[in-house]
């Protein structure tokens, strides 16, 4: 007669549970063992990492983490929403609600935890939710249908995530956070502060060192408001609870397993219960070390743990790496080792830039270890420092937080990190884990590594060899090019679309990255007329994909004030025109200085002067100069003949023509020009993408120069052209680098990698040779005949001049953190440039 296989009986079907079957499947266990899964959701285990992204777009089915067919062919048993309601650990059986019982050998607990509601007046009120299942977000979004302001409550990681969900449904949101921060756990004061200031600029108002003392009703009952500890009333339609978890360990209590003092049952290092057949792992288990880890690594690393245990393997869970790194509400946040500088003696170093919402704190110690660190704004730096922590950083640690342009360059990549250095903290797979294979769906699959959170994927790809794979981004396989190829064709004018349409597999749902957002939102700016899309690129979803300095169609400074720049087309410009700048300089306060390309740039403006400003500007005349964008900055220009004895032809005339057809452009890379009008070349034509020098019969048209860090001197394309004729190789010429280019690629750098160089461009935009002129003409005749100055358009829409605050709850207060002190009577900012365990340097 056969034994009967001895069986596993696992409690709870989430992220962690999952794994667990598959670490079990990984080592044969499944084979040998008859394992029997109680789950008390509807569906299998999902995605509550990325639980937010169902809200953009992704489906339940999207979110699952449960292979198609994974259960079948590993003999599993699982039964949906039929929780276990009692453990009989005498008789080794559980009883569920259905009223099944299920015998076992071996018992896991993975039931998780429930998220805590503050035990105050009206929490159960209709209109009163939790954050935690993706029936919780069903419920939330058939709610909020008809309802117009929403509160969560609690700042932490789900907190934030569960209020840009709110945004995202059209209420008016606001967080309440008792603390005296935001993501007191994760972040420090500093990173904090970057952190409110930056989600309060997203139009979400947020109450800090605050709670909630009752959740106001209205006749009917349903929530209608909320009363906060410090005496305030502020209303709502509907609150969302989302003020920390607690360990789901009433199952175990019932049993009579041992547990600790503040909850989570109570595991020793192999993840043994104080019954040696049942085993706890995730959210409800107090590990050995006293912590109950509310992360999924920790829970994986449990879960492997649990399963080598069954075999004998000498494995031990003994704490976990708490490192994160998140996208909350759009903005990177990121901490790892010591963030809070607990350590005796430990000095901080600190890049802080508050109005820009960007933070860095490095924790190290006298002798230079690096022991942990915050990022908040910009966390591009996580996956190199936190492998680098507990060791000394080959570089000073001021350098590894100074921005781009302050400090000395730094080349320091994941080549530097040691080969036991842990890349994925989900997976805990190491730098020689991941050279060992050639590409990234080989990493994901060999080592599990970047299909946890996502914040490693970067790195992998700086490890891996240079693939074939020359896709954008690890959203889309496409180029730049080939992606511009299938919006205009396909005629798509939404990200979404593009996205769900055209992108990886696994990216489709999402969010996208800061890679392809700009790059796609610059394509679909560039075709708009031809789509027939909105070409104002604030509008709606456009919104979203802008860089930083789109967002308020100004370019951002280094204390955070922001620079005005006035379209002065050639370089001319009136008397009148000149007080009118001069006026709005002085009234406004403002640093002014004459630039390289011929134009008058005001410093110094705060975010809501920049409509005041722009008002007076514009009724002067004056249009946006799109210093923010990447699109046309100039054609700058000599007098020409005009004026000049030398001139033989009119420079400045063909110069103002040149930047009127142009103007607002956008390209992969800004554009620079200029119109010499002889060949002393005084405009310097020949350092600019596209300059043109006049000679005694035409024009002559230079293409693919730079000035810049990389100097390049542009190529003759074409000589002794007509107007007509140099305003129609212009035309082609740009619209074909449009088409072309990679992202961030300047036309100089274009042109030498393009194949066949400039004889091949010469082949195309002059003599036809792909037949593609006459359609790259009708491109450009949709962008000159659509165009709209964004500035006037602006001040033309209440809606659109609601972005234009400092503070999005206090309209009109001025940002006590933009300073100025007096330098050459005008005004330079007030910037402290870094601290280091506090003094000033």
């Amino acid at each position: 007669m056969t034994e009967p296989l001895p069986t596993i009986v696992l409690i709870g079907h989430g992220m962690v549970g999952q794994r667990y079957l598959e670490a079990l499947a990984e080592r044969g266990v499944t084979a040998t063992h008859r394992i029997t899964v109680l789950c008390e959701e509807p569906r299998p285990a999902y995605d509550r990492v990325h639980l937010t992204s169902y809200f953009s777009g992704s489906t339940p089915e999207d979110l699952s983490m449960t292979p198609v067919g994974f259960m079948d062919e590993h003999g599993i048993a699982l039964h949906l929403d039929d929780p276990a309601e009692h453990i009989d650990r005498a008789a080794r059986t559980v009883t569920s609600r259905s009223g099944q019982v299920f015998p076992y050998d071996v018992l896991v607990l993975a039931t998780g935890s429930f998220p805590f509601v503050p035990p105050v007046p009206g929490k159960d009120a209709p209109g009163c939710f939790v954050y935690r299942t993706i029936e919780d977000l069903l419920a939330i979004e058939e709610y909020a249908k008809d309802k117009t302001a929403g509160a969560v409550v609690g700042g932490g990681l789900l907190g934030l995530e569960a209020a840009g969900a709110l945004q995202g449904l059209g209420l008016a949101t606001r967080i309440v956070e008792f603390a005296p921060r935001l993501m007191p756990v994760q972040v420090d004061e500093g990173g904090g502060a970057a952190l409110l200031r930056t989600i309060e600029s997203m139009g979400l108002t947020v109450h800090t060192g605050v709670g909630t003392q009752e959740v106001v009703t209205g006749e009917d009952g349903r929530v209608s408001g909320m009363r906060l500890s410090d005496g305030a009333t502020v209303d709502t339609d509907l609150v969302v609870f989302s003020a920390g978890v607690r360990p789901r360990d009433q199952l175990a209590r019932d049993a009579g397993l041992d547990i600790g003092e503040r909850g989570g049952i109570a595991v020793d290092a192999r993840c043994r219960t104080s019954d040696p057949h049942v085993y706890a792992i995730g959210e409800c288990a107090l590990a050995v070390d006293g912590r109950v880890y509310g992360l999924v690594a920790p829970g994986y690393e449990m879960a492997e743990t649990a399963a080598d245990d069954l075999l004998g393997r000498e494995k031990e869970f003994t704490g976990a790496d708490l490192s994160t790194k998140l996208k909350l509400l759009g903005v990177d946040v990121a901490s790892f080792g010591d963030a809070h500088g607990n350590a005796p003696d430990s000095l901080d170093v600190v890049w802080s830039d508050s109005r820009s919402g960007v933070y860095k704190k490095l924790v190290v110690s006298p002798d230079g270890v690096l022991l942990g660190g915050v990022l908040v704004g910009d966390a591009d730096s996580y996956g190199l420092l936190r492998p680098l922590t507990g060791s000394v950083p080959p570089v000073a640690p001021e350098q590894l937080v100074l921005p781009a342009g302050v400090g000395a360059p730094v080349a320091l990549g994941p080549s530097a990190l040691p080969d036991t250095a842990v890349i994925c903290s989900c997976h805990n797979v190491t730098k020689k884990a991941i050279t060992a294979c050639t590409t990234l769906p080989e990493v994901k699959k060999c080592t599990k590594a970047g299909t946890g959170c996502g914040s490693c994927v970067k790195v992998i790809g700086q490890l891996l060899p240079a693939a074939a794979d020359k896709g954008l981004c690890g959203c889309f396989p496409y180029t730049r090019a080939e992606l511009y190829e299938i919006v205009r064709t396909r005629r798509l004018t939404s990200y979404e679309l593009i996205l769900d349409g055209h992108g990886r597999p696994e990216a489709r749902g999402g969010d996208g990255c800061e890679v392809c957002k700009p790059a796609v939102g610059s394509i679909i700016a560039s075709l708009a007329a031809t789509l027939g899309a909105s070409g104002y690129v604030l509008d709606g979803e456009q919104a979203a994909l802008q860089d930083t300095n789109d967002h308020f169609l100004a370019n951002m400074q280094r204390n955070g004030s922001y620079s005005v720049v006035p379209r002065i087309p050639g370089g001319e410009i009136t008397p009148d025109k000149l007080i009118v700048i001069g006026e709005v300089a002085r009234d406004f306060g403002l640093y002014t200085k004459i630039t390289g390309g011929q134009r008058i740039d005001l410093f110094g403006a705060s975010v809501d002067q920049l409509p005041r400003i722009w008002a007076r500007l514009v009724d002067a005349g004056f249009e946006s100069g799109h210093a923010y964008g990447k699109a046309l900055r100039t054609v700058k220009s000599c007098v020409g003949q005009t004026w000049c004895r030398y001139g033989v032809q009119d420079s400045v005339r063909m110069a103002i023509d040149l930047e009127l057809r142009y103007r607002g452009l956008r390209a992969p890379h800004k554009l620079k020009s200029a119109v010499s009008g002889c060949a002393r070349e005084c405009a310097e034509a020949q350092s600019k993408d596209f300059g043109v020098i006049a000679t005694a019969s035409g024009w002559n048209l230079y293409v693919g120069g730079n000035g810049g860090a990389t100097p390049r001197h542009a190529d003759l394309l074409a000589q002794d052209l007509s107007d007509a004729e140099l305003i129609r190789l212009i035309d082609r010429f740009l619209m074909f680098y449009i088409r072309t280019a990679d992202r961030l690629e300047r036309t100089s750098t274009w042109l030498e990698r393009l194949e066949g160089g400039l004889d091949h461009l010469r082949d195309v935009v002059v003599h036809d040779s792909l037949g593609l002129c006459a359609e790259l003409e009708s491109l450009m005749a949709d962008h000159v005949a659509n165009y709209r100055d964004e500035w006037a358009e602006t001040l033309h829409d209440p809606e659109r001049l609601r972005r234009f605050v400092s503070f999005v709850n206090a309209p009109g207060a001025p940002d006590p953190t933009v300073r100025f002190v007096p330098e050459r009577d005008q005004v330079k900012p007030d910037l402290a440039v870094l601290t280091i365990g506090g003094a000033v340097r």
